[in-house]
């Protein structure tokens, strides 16, 4: 419970500035709101005191005067000085605290009446290996809300309509006296709606949307990668009160490649060979995104060198152009020989003048 000093109503110190005052009762209103704490009579009380508290010292004036008399003087409710007391006001008439009270909750005027831009949805789209790299148009299957087919939307069994809440007259708020204040608090009855549904649709049951499958239609550029998120906007939840409906982000999922491994635009390929290709040097053929092409293996090559071929890798999704096929060549070992495979390489062992392991038994 609060100890009827502002100061340690909101936790800070009488020398506080103005930034320090409007971070702590933010942090405080954030906490005890009652939209955050439903049905919590303390947190509603607290909030209360949080915002009287702010209401006071974010205003230059008040705050003076109330550092000078306290609670009790001129312009707080009570009276100055000789005993003469001043009017009471109304915190409906500050302009201050309605400001951070609407970036803070979305306040300010009729609840019902704000519009507010719908939620965004993400869908998932598998792709094979070789559609990620030349792009394909599909459709994107989403559940999203829709109105209601039934009551049009209204929420309300057909053959009735809601009605104007009785508590707030339509206006979503209800002011409640707090000592010399007027405090405006979300209206019990309808929640803030300012209205009420007494007969609620027996398909949606009030909500005046129900959830259906749509089918959007969605092209894929070439090169997106495993992760890639493609924007659809306005393909989202629909908006509240008129407000904008949200975006569609499709998440692109692409089955792993038996030929390529991707890094960036480039695509690395292994490209096996046989010893004699490697040491003599070959022609070789070796398959592209476009199609099959000749690599020419220099003479000497080792095992994990890599060749570039430039333009033959995925298309660049920023910018234009591709990226380019790096060839990995991978020496392979015969695990059988024939008889004349093995006096070959009796005979190339013979005359061979190599030794690779020099290094080691220097």
């Amino acid at each position: 419970m609060s100890s009827g000093d502002l100061y340690e109503t909101l936790g800070v110190s009488r020398s506080a500035s103005a930034e320090e005052i409007k971070k702590a009762y933010r942090k405080l209103a954030r906490r005890h709101h009652p939209d955050a704490n439903p049905g919590d009579k303390a947190a509603e009380d607290r909030f209360k005191e949080v915002q009287n508290a702010y209401d006071i010292l974010s205003d230059v004036e008040k705050r003076k005067q109330y550092d000078t008399f306290g609670a009790g003087g001129p312009q707080m409710g009570g009276p100055g000085p000789g005993g003469v007391r001043f009017e009471q006001f109304d915190l409906g008439d500050l302009g201050g605290f309605g400001d951070v009270f609407s970036n803070l909750f979305g306040g300010g005027g009729r609840a019902s009446s704000r519009s507010m831009r719908g939620g965004d949805i993400e869908a998932t789209l598998n792709l094979s290996f070789e559609d990620s790299l030349r792009g394909a148009e599909t459709r994107v299957p989403v559940e999203v809300d829709a109105a209601c087919s039934t009551c049009g939307g209204s929420g309300a069994k057909p053959g009735t309509s809601p009605i104007t809440c009785p508590v707030c007259g339509g206006r979503g708020v209800v002011a409640e006296s707090q000592g010399p204040f007027a405090i405006s608090q979300p209206c019990r009855r309808c929640r803030g709606a300012g209205m009420i549904i007494e007969k609620p649709c027996p398909t949606c049951r009030g909500t005046g949307q129900v959830r259906r499958t749509k089918q959007y239609k969605v092209k894929i550029p070439a090169g997106v990668k495993d992760g890639t998120r493609i924007r659809l906007k306005g393909k989202g939840e629909p908006g509240m009160n008129g407000g904008p409906p949200g975006d569609l982000f499709v998440v692109t999922r692409v089955a792993a490649s038996p030929i390529y491994e991707r890094r960036g635009a480039d695509l690395v390929a292994e490209v096996p060979v046989t010893y004699p290709e490697a040491a003599l040097g070959a022609t070789v053929e070796v398959p592209t995104p476009d199609g099959t092409i000749s690599l020419k293996i220099p003479p000497g090559s080792e095992s994990g060198k890599l060749l570039r071929v430039r333009g033959r890798g995925a298309p660049k999704l920023k910018g234009s152009g591709r990226g380019d096929l790096l060839a990995r060549v991978r020496v392979t070992v015969p695990k059988k020989l024939n008889k004349a495979e093995k006096e070959a390489l009796e005979q190339l062992k013979s005359v061979s003048r190599e030794n690779p392991r020099e290094r080691l038994v220097r």
